[in-house]
């Protein structure tokens, strides 16, 4: 009885019996199972730095022909892995900021530090699931026959389950304001950057200080993400520290306290406010953040991540979570969108579709032409960066990767005899690709799945 493998597998079984099998078997492996690895092909000398002479040499032959190197991308859609490793990092780096660690003092962990949840204002009335001390209630409960100037029933009196498809979409699609949730999420950065501001000038304020005042004895520090609800529309979560003048290393002054951040940033969440372009065309907008503004302090010990506070360690992996998703996660698509006929074949959902399609009527007017909305179509207009920090919060990510690879190369120098040695690596590299090979595949594959982690 003869067995047929399936093309991969036999081209898997050629492979093993080549000459370079275990170099090109390496070269897979140390990836960790990358569905989209980059190729690079060239060749790097290892110098010693003291007397220049050439110690090792190698190129990318020695790989079977090119060198595979991590995508590096950050979404758990396009790669698991790498999201994976950005993921740790970001968590790091947002832990960082509240208990200490990475060259960011300990101190941190007494300073002021809030938990903020920024949301969108309602664009309209959408499905939705809500849930109080464990119980479902009814979506939008309204008197029976109510219904909303087009016909649609104005109320919902189901309890939805939560992969119910209905979620997030609108009551009536001709009542919900698309141009208006398309503007909110085109300005949305803006309106944190604003909202940063104001809080600033607020708790400067509260503390009885001009703005230059404050200026020389505080500072604030936050890091934040953005995530995408089933709605459509982003959400910002964010930790926001007081510090002293220098950042982190100086402490706050007497009067900076918890409930003064707390009030704060309340108030301010309130009151931003920016004027959106092309009134003549949608109408005015004011944009601004949405009514549900949640603010609670962060304990540094994870006891507490049951109670009102939030936990540092749950804060840390909430923000990294959602770091590591886009707006696939509201239904939406991975990937930019360069012709409207593209639109017709997208597997998205009809609410997700009517924003991609203002996106890209927006797009097509000069008065939004500034804006870019066709080209973050697939974002549904939303253009700004998942996570950012301000510069004095904790450590980088450059710092965490940069903190890896030197492990990595010094355990590299250990395994050719080169540790008691100062070296520096000499190369030159060009692009070669991307991607794998069906035999590939199947190696990365079995890597992900946790069979052949060691191999290497």
């Amino acid at each position: 009885m003869t067995t047929t493998l399936p093309k991969n597998a036999e081209a898997l079984v050629a492979r093993a019996s080549e000459a370079d099998f275990a170099a090109w078997r390496r070269s897979i492996v140390r990836l960790g199972g990358c569905t989209n690895p980059i190729h690079l092909v060239g060749a790097a000398t290892v110098y010693d730095t003291i007397t220049g002479a050439a110690l090792l040499s190698y190129g990318s032959d020695v790989y079977g022909g090119r060198l595979l190197t991590a995508c590096g991308n950050r979404r758990t859609t396009v790669c698991p892995t790498c999201s994976g490793l950005y993921r740790a990092d970001t968590y790091q780096l947002v832990r960082a900021g509240l208990v200490g660690g990475k060259n960011v003092t300990e101190a941190v962990s007494g300073y002021p530090r809030v938990f903020a949840t920024l949301t969108a204002p309602s664009f309209g009335p959408v499905h939705t699931r809500r849930e109080h001390d464990g119980r479902v209630w009814a979506c939008r409960p309204r008197r029976s026959g109510q219904c909303c100037p087009h016909g649609w029933p104005a109320g919902c009196h189901e309890r939805h389950v939560t992969d119910d498809p209905r979620l997030g979409e609108p009551f009536c699609p001709r009542c919900y304001d698309y141009a208006g949730a398309v503007l909110w999420h085109a300005f949305a950065g803006r309106l944190w950057h604003r909202f940063g501001l104001e809080l600033r000038r607020e708790v400067a304020r509260r503390a009885g200080l001009s703005r230059r005042e404050f200026g020389e004895v505080a500072r604030l520090s936050y890091a934040k993400v953005a995530e995408y609800q089933r709605r459509g529309l982003v959400h910002f979560h964010g930790v926001i520290r007081l510090d002293g003048p220098d950042g982190p290393d100086a402490p706050p002054p007497g009067w900076a306290t918890v409930p003064l951040l707390m009030d704060a940033v309340q108030a301010v969440a309130g009151r931003v406010r920016l004027a959106a372009p092309g009134a003549d065309v949608v109408g005015p907008r004011e944009l601004h953040f949405g009514t549900q503004i949640d603010v609670r302090p962060v304990t540094s010990y994870d006891r507490d991540a049951g109670e009102r506070p939030a936990s540092a360690a749950a804060v840390a992996g909430y923000i990294a979570k959602y770091a590591t998703k886009g707006a696939e996660s509201a239904g939406a698509v991975d990937g930019r969108i360069y012709h409207a006929r593209d639109m017709v074949m997208l597997p998205v959902r009809a609410h997700v579709l009517r924003m991609i399609g203002t996106c890209w009527w927006l797009g097509g007017l000069p008065e939004f032409a500034p804006l870019g909305l066709r080209r973050w179509a697939h974002m549904l207009g939303y253009g700004g960066h998942f996570s950012t920090k301000s510069r004095r919060y904790s450590t980088t990510l450059t710092a965490l990767r940069q903190a890896r690879a030197d492990h990595r190369a010094e355990q590299q120098r250990a395994s050719l005899g080169l540790a008691d040695r100062s070296t520096v690596t000499v190369g030159r590299w060009r692009y070669a690709g991307r991607g794998y090979s069906p035999e590939a595949a199947l190696l990365a594959a079995s890597v992900r799945e946790g069979g052949d982690r060691h191999g290497a």
